[in-house]
């Protein structure tokens, strides 16, 4: 078998060592050494010459003085680092020779200590020896906590070398070609192996990735003197500012670990309790660090993103050994690419480009300090991010209660209703027993940007007790001390450290070069002015969903709206309904006033009427007294409406239809608010009114000519002109299907894509948490797709609704107000489809904002790279 052609190259040849013909690490270090860096004189042999060691091969021949003048490291080198690979192998060559060498170079305690290491690493790795055993023999000669002597080292080779003898049946190879020999082949058998092929093929490695090997001189890093190795890297991994940060272990080799770690400089001294500090490895070789520090400027300028050198120190020359991408968190991801980007190191595109989305929730929300300890009892699902602590609430009263007295409290609850939304007003963070990524808990959560953890079954809550039972037998009472983590869907004892949001800086300045290029709208589900000041904070393009129904959640307005619904005839219905007139009229005064110039769109009242009653019989009796009702009308009126299922009921443009004072009220309000905010002749308000749950065509003629009517007469009250545009809200399937003649009475179509979802699949949203956890795990779906949309049976939908529609209507205006508005992977297929906007909670506008302008430069270079 001959040696393969192109086999070994040395380092020195730049860019002709290629990452796809002898890995990621030879390519890396190979332009390292381009650059002049101190980087190891070293050769790389190749994908397919390793392969053939595998096999049975021959070696090749390396440099002569390269194998000959000193002890070698070989370390793996695939096409991607994240596939891992074997581990290295350092200090290869051991023998008389080198030892003679090393004694004269680094001294004789040193060159003993290269040796010992060597010949043990070697036996573990190529001949299988117990880590354990050459322990043993280390514990037997060496005294923990103090420096070796010759004689003690010397027995410790002399046993270390009959160890060897023992296990392999024949002495130590003095030849340092044979031992590199060996050990390359074992390193390349171990990349063979099933069980290596599975576990990279699990970080996404084909079949028959390759693997190259670096041989380099070693670095002698265990010589007297200020000799070690570290890492350093010039930006901080948690915020992404410049700082120079890593660490320094003295007389040590590769990533091993040591008791005590040098700080790089005065500023990274950490001082533990008991031991004096030790001084910075700048004052110990001030001269080491600036050239490891201009080292890492030039591999970040090189490879254009951050990098941190790993480096070994001989006596306080620096060597680079590697240099790899810093780790970081997402606030740390948008600094380093911001900054780079107005370095010039990269362009702004590509700055947008590399930040994931969803990274920048940990701008949005306080979030867990990650060197904080965990105590964690239970988990869920993550519904709304961020992290809160606060005392344990059974009930939306207590944390109102404790609100007004200024106590943070953390609201648990079997589940959510309409009932509890002021409550979760008040706690700063919210669990639910039951429940998915929509439901009653998880939408109001992430409106209000509190975190909420959702579907977190294996809790138990005893609300006779007052307590809340963890899997683990844990009880805590009410008034307990617990912290919530909606970004990992975790609830914790105790409170552990925060770290605040942060919405300037970087993160501000990279959403304004998202704007710049994103051409999808971006606007926010808001159903409050509360909460539409937060959606204009956060810069949307207008509100694109505003919940009516959650306006009557106010104890005076619940009260009205439950004479309503307890009327028994439509005069007494409309006599409440004036009374709240005047309440929604002023909330969409305030909420036009906010938005002004900016669309708002409005859904008239969606959920079932039995929503705002109350549902136990204690319950509905204390209605029936203060109403000053006899208490066989009231749950007499709560039974009749009652339904079976209810999410399918009579709910929707079908209350409209049946009840139409109801809608004829609230366009009322919603035409005289406009006329009020667009008397002072600044930017005028158009509002869109959304007719919801619609199925059939005939339902948007009937409720449009009511809506016309009140339109009407109102422009003739206030000789005025008014223009609105009335829309549809597309949750049903035949919606969808149905989009061409929608289109014919609709301005736009506004795909709600949570009941979408729920009818398409025919899964309650409510109760799917349940078991899609399980689903995901076993392949059943490849996401929640209440979480991410569907894009081969809900996508589908859309698309042909979206095609049908505008074949109708060319002007038809497109949106998504689902939950779905907010993640990444939907937006990107909303712009494919030619949506015109999403809309999302307040929360995930600067999500969308990013992710719709990744979707346009990846359609863009898409269309060019057809073109």
């Amino acid at each position: 078998m001959l040696v393969p052609p192109g086999a070994v190259v040395g380092l020195e040849a730049g860019e002709t060592v290629r990452a796809e013909s002898y890995g990621r690490k030879a390519a890396d270090l190979a332009r390292l050494a381009a650059l002049g860096l101190p980087v190891p004189q070293g050769v790389a042999l190749s994908f397919e010459c390793v392969a053939s060691l595998a096999a049975g091969g021959p070696m090749p021949e390396l440099p002569a003085g390269l194998v000959r003048d000193g002890l070698l490291a070989l370390r793996p080198s695939p096409e991607e680092r994240a596939w891992g690979g074997p581990s290295a192998m350092l200090n290869l060559g051991a023998c008389a020779r080198t030892l003679a060498l090393l004694t004269e170079r680094v001294g004789v305690v040193a060159a003993l200590r290269f040796h010992i290491r060597g010949i043990s690493r070697f036996a573990q790795m190529v001949h299988g020896v117990e880590p354990e055993e050459v322990e043993a023999l280390i514990r037997k000669h060496l005294r923990a906590g103090t420096e070796p002597d010759e004689a003690a080292l010397r027995a410790l080779l002399a046993d270390v070398e009959a160890l060897y003898d023992d296990a392999v049946g024949e002495p130590w190879p003095e030849d340092p070609g044979e031992q590199l020999e060996a050990a390359a082949r074992a390193m390349a058998l171990a990349w063979r192996a099933p069980t290596a092929r599975i576990l990279r093929q699990a970080k996404g490695a084909p079949g028959n990735a390759g693997l190259g090997f670096v041989v380099q001189r070693l670095a002698l890093s265990l010589a007297p003197g200020v000799s070690g190795c570290g890492l350093l890297q010039l930006v901080s991994g948690r915020s992404g500012g410049p700082e120079i940060a890593g660490g320094f272990t003295l007389r040590s080799q590769g990533k091993e670990a040591s008791t005590r770690t040098y700080p790089l400089t005065g500023q990274g001294a950490v001082e533990t309790p008991g031991q004096m500090p030790l001084p910075p490895l700048d004052e110990l070789a001030p001269a080491a660090v600036e050239r490891l520090a201009a080292a890492a400027a030039q591999a970040t300028t090189e490879f254009r993103d951050a990098h941190l050198v790993e480096f070994a120190l001989e006596a306080g020359e620096p060597m680079v050994i590697d240099s790899v991408p810093v780790r970081r968190n997402g606030r740390a991801a948008v600094r380093i690419a911001v900054d780079l980007a107005n370095a010039g190191v990269i362009g702004r595109e590509e700055a947008l480009l590399r930040i994931e989305p969803r990274s920048l929730l940990e701008h949005l929300h306080p979030q867990i300090d990650p060197a904080a300890p965990r105590d964690v009892f239970g988990t869920g699902l993550a519904a709304s991010p961020g992290a809160a602590t606060g005392r344990l609430v059974l009930s939306s009263e207590t944390a109102m209660t404790a609100a007004a007295q200024g106590e943070p409290t953390i609201l648990a609850r079997v589940e959510t209703g309409p009932e509890d939304i002021r409550g979760m007003h008040a706690a700063m963070g919210v669990l639910t027993l039951r429940g998915g990524m929509t439901s009653h808990a998880a939408v109001i959560a992430r409106g209000i940007g509190v975190p909420c953890v959702v579907g977190a079954g294996d809790l138990r809550i005893d609300l006779r007790a007052r307590t809340l039972t963890s899997p683990d037998g844990r009880a805590y009472h009410e008034g307990a001390l617990l912290t919530l983590d909606g970004t990992r869907g975790e609830i914790l004892a105790g409170a552990p450290a925060m770290i605040a949001p942060e919405l300037g800086g970087a993160f501000s300045e990279l959403l304004d070069w998202a704007d710049a290029v994103r051409d999808l709208g971006v606007r926010a589900n808001a159903d409050t002015p509360a909460e539409a000041r937060m959606a204009r904070d956060f810069r949307v393009d207008g509100i694109g969903l505003c919940r009516t129904e959650h306006m009557f959640f106010d104890p005076e307005r619940l009260t009205v709206m439950r004479e309503m619904i307890l009327a028994e005839s439509e005069e007494g219905r409309k006599a409440a309904l004036d009374r709240l007139l005047p309440m929604q009229r002023a909330d969409f005064v305030e909420l036009f006033e906010i938005m002004r110039g900016l669309p708002v769109v409005i859904r008239l009242l969606d959920p079932p009427l039995h929503e705002f009653l109350p549902q136990e019989s204690e319950d509905l009796h204390a209605l029936a007294l203060a109403m000053d009702l006899p208490v066989e009308q009231v749950t007499a009126r709560a039974r009749a409406l009652r339904e079976v299922n209810p999410m399918l009921g009579m709910r929707g443009v079908r209350l409209g239809l049946v009840m139409p004072e109801i809608y004829e009220m609230q366009a009322r309000a919603i035409f005289e608010a406009a006329v009020a905010v667009n008397r002072d002749a600044r930017e005028p308000v158009v509002p869109e009114v959304m007719i919801p749950l619609v199925s059939a065509n005939q339902e948007v003629v009937l409720a449009k000519a009511r809506i016309d009517a009140v339109a009407a007469a109102v422009q003739a009250e206030e000789d005025v002109d008014l223009a609105f545009r009335l829309g549809v809200m597309v949750e049903t399937p035949r919606a969808a299907l149905r989009a061409g003649d929608l289109a014919l009475s609709a301005a736009f179509l506004s795909f709600g894509t949570n009941d979408l979802t729920q009818m398409t699949y025919g899964l309650s949203r409510d109760d799917a948490g349940r078991f899609m956890r399980e689903y995901v795990n076993r392949g059943v779906f490849t996401e929640d797709p209440f979480h991410t949309l569907d894009l081969e049976g809900v996508g589908e939908l859309m698309l042909i609704a979206a095609k049908r529609g505008r074949t109708k209507n060319p002007g038809l205006v497109l949106g998504l107000c689902g939950e779905h508005g907010g993640d990444p992977s939907s937006v990107r297929f909303c712009k494919v489809a030619g949506f015109d906007y999403v809309s999302c909670s307040p929360f995930r506008v600067p999500i969308a904002r990013l992710a719709a302008a990744q979707a346009s430069l990846l359609v863009r270079d898409t269309a060019d790279s057809v073109q």
